[in-house]
């Protein structure tokens, strides 16, 4: 269990900049998410379970002239969550954008070879991880005029693409058994909070961002991290006639 950290965020009022949670941000797909959002002028709040990287990266990403800061945030620990929440409850009174990124995989073998104990471990950081931050978030996302929630999935999430033998993904999915059914359980979560949410103004999207060069595919992606977060943060800034309950990559939306 993580133990609650005095946080360096500096406690200050209520500002009409918005404010946007990014987990799992201090690499990958999520630090350019929060570099990107950064760059158009909001407060980004780089969650991260790593302190010494957390603060690494939320360092970089000042010098790049963004409002950037640390946030403790371990998503499989509530207590590190609701630690969170209080921070940013009492930093910034509300919460604008939050983005669901902290994902990891376990070994490829096939489903047939997976130990239940496998599911567990992913399903604790891609599933549990991602309800537990919502459900403490969702108090200051809803004193937002425009809140955004934004869940990052993966193709490999979809169950068309997944049942499709000449689908380019099936080849991965026969050894991807935790990581493939986290996402299109996160799919099916994606749809519930944006059915529930939307007569509220909330819009609550998942997306994929590609196959992209992170750690979590050992830097084998063809797509650079950069790539990868252009979509996450068009919904994280899209308007009021954006979509909502939706699964999405660049080039539009991803059957279920």
């Amino acid at each position: 269990m993580t133990t609650p950290t005095t946080s360096t965020t500096p406690t200050t009022p209520t500002t009409p900049q918005k404010t946007a949670l990014v987990t799992g941000a201090n690499k990958g797909i999520g630090k350019e998410t929060a570099r990107r959002l950064a760059a158009l002028g909001i407060t980004v709040l780089i969650g991260a379970r790593d302190a010494e990287r957390g603060r690494a990266a939320a360092e970089e990403l000042r010098a790049d002239g963004g409002d950037v800061r640390f946030v403790p945030l371990d998503v499989t620990d509530e207590i590190s969550v609701r630690a969170a929440a209080e921070r940013i409850e009492a930093a910034f009174g509300r919460l604008d954008i939050l983005v669901n990124n902290a994902a990891i995989a376990s070994g490829q073998q096939k489903p047939s070879e997976t130990p239940a104990a496998a599911l567990r471990q992913v399903y604790e950081t891609n599933v549990f991880g991602v309800v537990a931050v919502t459900h403490a978030m969702l108090p200051l996302l809803r004193r937002s005029a425009a809140a955004r929630i934004v869940n990052m999935s993966s193709e490999l999430g979809s169950v068309s693409h997944l049942a499709d033998p000449g689908s380019p993904w099936s080849s991965y999915s026969s050894a991807l058994l935790p990581y493939c059914t986290s996402k299109s359980a996160l799919n099916a979560i994606t749809v519930l909070y944006a059915n529930e949410l939307r007569a509220e103004g909330i819009l609550v999207n998942a997306v994929s961002p590609g196959y992209c060069a992170t750690d979590l595919n050992r830097h084998s992606g063809p797509r650079t991290p950069a790539e990868g977060a252009a979509v996450a943060v068009d919904l994280a800034t899209a308007g009021e006639d954006g979509p909502t309950g939706t699964l999405r990559s660049e080039d539009g939306p991803i059957p279920w």
